[in-house]
């Protein structure tokens, strides 16, 4: 059955945890919605893991779109969720509006999310006014890293706590918590109606989320994975040498293609 925005609002009601895990292609959402992922998330972490550049900021609307179509169409039960990228989130409410509308439209992803707090509030409500479900994204903000100058533990309680309670009011669905302290992610858990999805945030969210390349282990080496991640696999080295054994079948000319058989098959 697909879930619904509604459904894993319910989640923390039920005391279920959440399951969230990032996606870029068609193939991979497929696997991951038959293992069972709650949700998918397009992120702008396009812009690091899959497009190799520094920051999510040059992630456009256009890439989202493009994207979240193919995630949209492989996931039968996963809801999904795709990020409205930068600057949409911080031009104010019309322009985030118009921007989310053409995401749903044109990929049926089931909601959007957006960075910020207190801040976009406004914007979350006119999103929702329109009929665009919400999930909230507090704590350290990956689109404001030219003005935070880096990615640090965010530890500003106060800011924090009414961060979250102004994207609840304004009507998101649930709220990503990235890189807060846990002391602070867990009073904020324990405050809110809605769920909050850790990533680097300690085990007492109502759910967790990570960049599937960080998961699979297909980063290359010299990118570091982020310490709140866990490597489940190590598909880099197994991809790398399955390619190197590929090239020495090929140059050694050991490289197994069946002939063709040349002969026309009987008609039957």
């Amino acid at each position: 059955m697909k879930l619904t925005p509604p459904k894993i609002k319910n989640y923390k009601k039920e005391q279920r945890k959440i399951v969230m895990l990032t996606a870029y292609d068609y193939p991979t959402a497929r696997i991951l919605d038959a293992a069972g992922i709650d949700i998918l998330l397009v992120g702008d972490s396009m812009g690091n893991v899959v497009q190799g550049k520094k920051t999510t900021l040059p992630v456009t609307v256009e890439q989202i779109i493009y994207h979240a179509e193919m995630v949209a169409r492989a996931a039968d039960s996963a809801l999904v969720v795709a990020d409205l990228p930068f600057p949409f989130c911080q031009l104010g409410a019309a322009d985030a509006v118009q921007a989310a509308a053409r995401i749903i439209k044109e990929t049926l992803v089931d909601a959007v999310k957006i960075e910020g707090g207190e801040k976009r509030a406004k914007t979350i409500e006119a999103l929702t006014d329109a009929g665009i479900p919400v999930m909230g994204h507090c704590g350290l903000l990956p689109q404001d890293i030219h003005q935070t100058g880096g990615f640090f533990i965010q530890r500003q309680r106060e800011q924090l706590l009414k961060d979250v309670a102004a994207v609840q009011a304004a009507g998101a669905f649930a709220v990503v918590l990235e890189c807060v302290g846990k002391t602070i992610a867990a009073e904020a858990t324990a405050a809110l109606d809605i769920p909050t999805i850790g990533i680097g945030s300690g085990a007492d969210c109502d759910g967790q989320v990570l960049v599937i390349h960080d998961v699979l282990g297909f980063t290359p080496e010299e990118q570091a994975i982020p310490k709140h991640a866990k490597r489940y696999a190590d598909l880099h080295s197994m991809i790398f040498e399955a390619a190197k054994q590929y090239a020495d079948d090929v140059r050694g000319m050991h490289f197994p293609v069946k002939e063709l058989n040349e002969k026309a098959e009987p008609q039957s």
